[in-house]
């Protein structure tokens, strides 16, 4: 059939690409004994039919790419191209991967952290009560306050929790010990989880998210499957940070109010039923919150998101049903807020596991009740 070639994968693969930039998909599949990958010829730079297509089997062991077996007459002006397709897709691989699959990017079991607990580049921060912190920690965790990488208005008058300056808080990063190239790995001790997934957001809003990952079920799930803690604090260490480019993902009262009823995006309340539903009013320092949700809001409760044994979060298809249950559509961004923008983060850490793009109302109920904007509360039987 014309446009059709046939070449060792392997040995081309294997001597362009290194290891460390393939995926563990890739590399399943260039273990297979025949397997094709098919490229369009127009793409690749290849004279032909725009239906032209170049296919490649996985065959024999790896090898220099000067023993690759062509069957073509046209096999070396094919090469050089072919070499960079490969090359494509070696290195698209991995991210189509995790776009594929956020969750195993997002989330991380104690086995991977055990395994990779040496890694030069590995930083592990730990939230949570500094006093569980003494008692044990994942070793080499360092414990992170709070107050340093969040500004609360203690007077009442003003917010809690909001986002540091962009100085501020890469300074704060930094001397935890991040840097550019740092692989992130946050734990936290009991069921804090909603502190963990806060300092995930953060570092997420702070351009650092790709390299960002949450221990599932935390210091508990780490006890559970049998690994040590310590009580050894790693000494200070200051990271290499770039000035940083904060990403677009916290959002004003004016955006929720201009969002609530648009198509593709879905505000959800983070907050425990009660509160959504105004059987119970939240408040802060200040005064008290008003009763019942953001007028138009969905709700998925920070308290439905794990197992409430293992502290793990629950499966992809449990998470599903909740979203689509409260009626978020699976393509919906998602616009989270709770009282003061903690509990939200738990939920909008669920909704990137499942892919969603996700927004974060900083302000929260906080701030809307200060506004007096509109609210309303579940309808009653």
């Amino acid at each position: 059939m014309a446009g059709f070639y046939t070449f060792n994968t392997r040995a081309m693969v294997s001597s362009f690409c290194p290891h460390s930039i393939l995926s563990q998909d890739a590399l399943r599949c260039l273990s297979s004994e025949s397997q094709a990958l098919v490229i369009p010829s127009h793409q690749r730079g290849i004279s032909g039919n725009a239906d032209d297509v170049i296919s490649f089997t996985v065959e024999g062991r790896f090898r220099n790419h000067r023993g690759f077996a062509a069957h073509h007459r046209q096999e070396a002006p094919l090469y050089n191209s072919a070499l960079r397709a490969l090359a494509c897709l070696c290195l698209a691989a991995p991210l189509a991967a995790q776009r594929a699959n956020p969750r195993e990017s997002l989330l991380v079991p104690s086995s991977w952290l055990a395994t990779h607990l040496n890694d030069q580049n590995l930083i592990v921060v730990h939230v949570g009560d500094r006093a569980e912190y003494e008692k044990g920690h994942v070793p080499g965790a360092r414990f992170v306050p709070f107050d340093a990488i969040s500004v609360s208005d203690r007077t009442g008058a003003g917010l809690n929790l909001e986002m540091l300056p962009a100085d501020k808080l890469r300074e704060s990063l930094a001397s935890f010990g991040i840097s550019n190239d740092s692989r992130i790995v946050v734990t936290y001790d009991s069921t804090r989880v909603t502190q963990g997934t806060r300092l995930v957001f953060t570092l997420d809003y702070a351009g650092l998210g790709d390299h960002t990952s949450l221990l599932d079920g935390g210091v508990v799930a780490w006890k559970r499957d049998g690994r040590a803690l310590t009580t050894d604090v790693p000494a200070a260490k200051t990271g290499t940070l770039a000035a940083l480019t904060l990403k677009p993902i916290v959002v004003t009262a004016d955006f929720v109010q201009s969002h609530v009823k648009r198509a593709g995006t879905s505000v959800v309340d983070g907050r425990a039923l009660a509160f959504y539903d105004g059987t119970q009013t939240g408040g802060g320092r200040g005064a008290p919150h008003k009763t019942g949700h953001v007028a138009g809001a969905k709700s998925v409760p920070f308290t439905e998101l794990t197992d409430v044994q293992s502290f793990l979060f629950k499966s992809p298809s449990q998470l599903s049903a909740l979203f689509a249950t409260a009626g978020v559509a699976p393509t919906d961004t998602i616009v989270g807020y709770c009282h003061i923008g903690q509990q939200a983060t738990a939920m909008l850490f669920a909704a990137r596991t499942l892919g969603h793009p996700v927004l974060l109302y900083d302000g929260s109920f906080e701030d809307w009740s200060r506004r007096d904007l509109p609210v309303e509360t579940a309808k009653k039987p």
